[in-house]
């Protein structure tokens, strides 16, 4: 008797290349419920937040592009071009605290 092959969704979603983001489950650390329909300053500063990106901004800006990987054809324009100027604002934020921190690290010693 020859063993039948198990296929799982992940060897699926391999082979089609698609949809790879379904069939991602994390509850690690997430944003509160319905952040991501809101307004593009309130996102940035929620993700900002140690409560929800404890590892830093980086990790917000990874959620945010996440929720836009997740939304695809389905996010509507409006909605699309919203979270992405939350990612820039988070984006530019998280390049003024890196200047910040070299600035300060330059000056304490001389």
């Amino acid at each position: 008797m020859a063993k039948k092959k198990k296929s799982n969704d992940a060897e699926r979603t391999k082979k089609d290349g698609k949809r790879w983001v379904q069939n991602v489950k994390s509850v690690s650390t997430f944003p509160p419920q319905s952040l991501f329909t809101r307004d593009a300053k309130t996102i940035a500063r929620a993700m900002a937040s140690k409560k929800v990106s404890p590892k830093g901004i980086g990790s917000g800006i990874r959620m945010v592009q996440y929720f836009i990987n997740r939304g695809g054809k389905g996010l509507s324009p409006a909605r699309r071009a919203e979270l992405e100027e939350a990612k820039r604002l988070l984006q530019e934020k998280a390049r003024q605290s890196k200047s910040h921190g070299r600035k300060s690290r330059s000056e304490g010693g001389r």
